[in-house]
């Protein structure tokens, strides 16, 4: 069974720094292509960073810049390393497992509140 587990949410100052990892249980971590996304209040899930299988990296035109995605696939973690944040940042941010191709899986983490606020 495939489960995605965040950690690293919370509160933190405008222009403060946060990391947010997702540890992946099962077999399949090597094999998927991974992000985050996130959902603010009265908003839609949208994409922040996603990063594939060979490593290509994909950013929202918002947070390029300021996030880095990153994978390990020895440790089954995906890591978004989150600076110079702003208070349009807050959001419940979702790590999502997915097959490269044909949409075979598709997992999602339980969420993580990141707020920013002074």
């Amino acid at each position: 069974q495939v489960q995605l587990v965040e950690s690293g949410g919370g509160l933190v100052q405008p222009g403060g720094s946060l990391r947010l990892s997702c540890t992946v249980s099962g077999s399949i971590f090597s094999l998927s292509a991974t992000g985050w996304y996130r959902q603010a209040p009265g908003k839609q899930r949208e994409l922040v960073a996603a990063i594939s299988v060979s490593r290509t990296t994909n950013y929202a035109d918002s947070v390029k810049g300021r996030f880095t995605i990153s994978r390990d696939n020895a440790k089954k973690t995906v890591t978004l390393e989150m600076n110079s944040l702003k208070p349009e940042d807050t959001a419940v941010y979702y790590c999502n497992l997915r097959s490269p191709v044909s949409n075979k899986w598709n997992y999602w983490g339980q969420g993580t509140q990141v707020t920013v606020s002074s």
